[in-house]
């Protein structure tokens, strides 16, 4: 009548997905585009060595969904030059490699994929660090306020000259 638990647990999930990549910076939703095609990876070597051929294909599948579609896609290779263009061959490649992966059964192809993702995102990582310490060091500690005692004697000076 209501629906099982484990599609309230999946709406749920959902939701929770789409409020964080509402709310990330374009760095963050980089790093989200990274975990997400590790999982994908991770997840379609798991279903490899069980013999999954369905299950494999559709990690796979995603997972190239997520290179081409998401990393690829969002290079600005006017702005990023040679990195921009030496990333994009480099997700091409990891996306022909995938896909041989899964056309061969070859484990090997994934786990060098896997290794590629984990480099780069640790350099995105490491990118992250130093801005968010930098943002800390530039911001000016609030001014020290005087806490406000209700038994201590007060001044009361006039506004007004006197004459």
């Amino acid at each position: 009548m209501f629906g099982s638990a484990k599609n309230g647990a999946n709406a749920y999930a959902r939701v929770g997905i789409e409020t964080g990549v509402t709310a990330a910076s374009p760095h963050q939703l980089i790093v989200m585009l990274f975990e997400g095609a590790l999982v994908a990876v991770s997840s379609a070597l798991q279903h490899m060595q069980a013999g999954d051929i369905a299950q494999r294909g559709q990690a796979i599948s995603k997972a190239i969904a997520i290179i081409d579609d998401g990393l690829r896609a969002s290079l600005d290779k006017a702005a990023g030059g040679d990195i921009a263009e030496s990333l994009d061959a480099l997700y091409d490649y990891m996306s022909r490699q995938l896909l041989l992966a899964n056309l061969k059964n070859q484990p090997e192809m994934l786990q060098e994929v896997y290794r590629l993702l984990s480099e780069l995102k640790a350099a995105w990582d490491g990118i992250a660090a130093p801005a968010s310490s930098q943002a800390q060091v530039s911001r000016k500690p609030a001014p020290a306020t005087a806490a406000y005692d209700a038994l201590a004697p007060r001044s009361f000076h006039s506004a007004r000259p006197t004459v």
